[in-house]
Order: C-alpha cells, then structure tokens, then sequence
C-alpha cells in the first residue's frame, strides 16, 4: 500500500506538470500561428480544428514519452520543452519553406491544408516521442 501512495503522488506530480505544459503548449503556439485557433473553430473551421488538433495531439504524444523516460521531474519538464519547441519548429518549417500560404488556406477553412498541417504536427510527435528513450 505504501508503494502505491508513492506512486500516486508522483503520478499527481507528473500529470499536474502534463497539464500545465500542455496550456502553456496552446498558449505559445497560437501565439505562433498569425491566426486564432480557437477564434476559427468556435466559428465552425474545420481545417483549423484539424490543425490545432494535431498540434496537441503531436505534443501531447512526445510528453507521454517523456514522463516514461524522465529520471526526476526537472528531466521532464526539460523534455516537455523540447517536445514543445520541436511542434513549434514544425510549424515554422512547414509555412516557411513547404507551403508558405498554409495560414491563409486554414483561415479559408481549406480542409486539405489543416489535415495536413495535423499530421506533420502528429507525425513531429511521434518520432519526437520516440527519439526521447534512452
């Protein structure tokens, strides 16, 4: 019983920092994209939906896989910084040098563009996720 009250408080540790990364994420990558998300997708945009949706979900993958990997809570959130820079330099790569109107087509609500642009976002994670086991 003792180990699992051990257990329970590091798991309270871990997910109160999960869910803190994982607004601090939202908060600084719509500060990134030059378009509010959630503007758009109260306003029924599904390629903005389908985007930011990856984007969390990309995030939240490599997270995942940090908590299992990290040695203290320190080593976590290190690598929850790197989980969420690297969904932002996903972004940057993929408007900058791949579909530089990638912003203007998710705004128009083109579905293809926000698909797309989730699942580079959730392909990111992945292999980022991935890439921290060691």
């Amino acid at each position: 019983m003792q180990d699992f009250l051990l257990g329970l408080g590091n798991f309270g540790l871990y997910f109160a920092v999960s869910l803190l990364a994982l607004l601090a994420f939202k908060l600084l990558y719509t500060l990134v994209t030059p378009y509010d998300e959630w503007a758009l997708v109260k306003a029924q945009n599904g390629a903005a939906a389908l985007s930011l949706s990856g984007a969390v979900v990309g995030f939240s993958l490599a997270l995942g896989s940090a908590a299992r990997e990290s040695i203290s809570i320190a080593d976590f959130a290190a690598w929850g910084v790197v989980a969420l820079l690297a969904q932002i330099l996903a972004f940057v790569i993929v408007r900058v040098l791949f579909m530089p109107k990638i912003t203007q087509r998710i705004e128009d609500n083109e579905w293809p563009a926000g698909a797309l642009l989730g699942a580079i976002s959730l392909a990111v994670g992945v292999l980022n996720g991935a890439c921290m086991s060691y």
